[in-house]
């Protein structure tokens, strides 16, 4: 491979690093330091968008669990270059990949010298044991409405509606497809194919007609329960549900885990409601839920996570969301994360879309590369 990792030796603080012959010169790879996060945004720049700016958050200092690999890639002693590969606990069938190179070195090798030291080192740790694989993923976004401003919500920043000036819709979406398009090429070239596409959409208020709910005058109505993210019952039913949808990207993900990374204090779950074919109290089962991650401004669509029973039929499924949707878009806006594994939901919010009810403010593709998995 052009650019690949060369000569191996160590640095004066005893870490592993490798030259790489490169157009225009040799660059040096070295572990990640403190302190490069903001030496490469100098040169990088603000993120094209809000998948940029999760995924330069996968950069940090080499772990041993969940197990971790950076590198930082210097040309004449300057950082201009980074990547990483780690390892998910909850999804052990593929480690995550991240690489980004500065646009004006772009086109020299430096990005393939990064991934196959990458994969020389992922290597490593499989032959010792330490990691179960090494298949690759990687994402990116292929539009966009929403820059990479820390802590912004899509919504607002996509309506300008925050403190900071108006965002320039068309310039994310220019810069997003532009990096898209170089990163669609990188991947391919590296042997990576599209396995999923995600979607985070905002849903306006009133875009579903409300169903009726169970009473007096609707005996026959829907059943709508609040439920507390503590909850046993909804704990097993977001794990059943996210074993459900990712059969793509198969997860281990147990009730304790899910508690802890779906719905625990830290991840901001703020309350919950479930829609039940029969009261709780009648022994009704959940047939759809949805958690909310409540934003700082009130009138800022609420961050929910929707989901449902995977024991439904299709079309059951899809009563029980677009019922629990429209309850929740009712007075206020949403916005959600909807995978083509969920074919449920994404009938609707396409739906939505092509009716001027919804847009989607990150549209994001994963390549995978599973031809050196375990």
């Amino acid at each position: 491979m052009t650019g690949a990792a060369g000569a191996a030796g160590h640095d004066d603080g005893g870490a592993l690093f490798d030259s790489a012959a490169v157009a225009g010169g040799e660059i040096v790879l070295r572990p990640w330091r403190p302190g490069d996060d903001l030496a490469l945004l100098e040169v990088w720049g603000d993120p094209a968008n809000a998948q940029q700016h999760q995924d330069r958050a996968m950069l940090a200092e080499d772990a041993e669990r969940p197990w971790r690999r950076a590198l930082v890639a210097e040309a004449a002693g300057v950082p201009v270059a980074a990547g990483v590969v780690y390892a998910s606990s909850v999804h052990p069938r593929r480690l995550w990949l991240y690489v980004e190179t500065a646009a004006a070195e772009r086109r020299r090798g430096i990005g393939r010298a990064l991934v196959a030291a990458l994969r020389g080192l992922a290597a490593e740790a499989h032959a010792a044991g330490a990691i179960p694989t090494t298949a690759l993923k990687a994402r990116f976004a292929k539009d966009a409405l929403v820059p990479g401003v820390a802590g912004a919500d899509p919504q607002t920043e996509a309506d300008g509606a925050t403190g900071r000036p108006p965002v320039d819709t068309d310039a994310v979406r220019s810069q997003t497809a532009a990096l898209a398009a170089g990163t669609e090429a990188f991947l391919v070239a590296e042997g990576f194919t599209p396995v999923q596409r995600s979607r985070r959409v905002a849903i306006a208020p009133g875009a579903i007609g409300l169903p009726d709910v169970r009473g007096e005058e609707h005996p026959d109505g829907v059943v709508l329960e609040e439920a507390s993210t503590g909850s046993v019952e909804l704990t097993q039913a977001v794990t059943a549900f996210y074993d459900a949808v990712h059969a793509w990207d198969p997860s281990t993900l147990s009730v304790g885990a899910a508690q802890q990374l779906l719905l625990g204090p830290a991840t901001g779950a703020a309350g919950a409601v479930v829609l039940r074919d029969a009261p709780k109290a009648e022994g009704g089962r959940i047939r759809a839920f949805a958690v909310s991650y409540t934003p700082e401004r009130q009138d800022a669509p609420a961050d929910v996570l929707v989901g449902w029973d995977p024991e439904l039929g299709e079309e059951d499924a899809l009563q029980a969301v677009a019922d629990l949707l429209a309850l929740l878009v009712a007075q206020y806006p949403v916005q959600i994360e909807v995978d083509e594994a969920m074919a449920p939901l994404e009938r609707i919010v396409d739906g939505l879309i092509g009716g001027n009810a919804a847009r989607t403010l990150v549209d994001t593709y994963v390549f995978v590369d599973d031809t050196t998995g375990a």
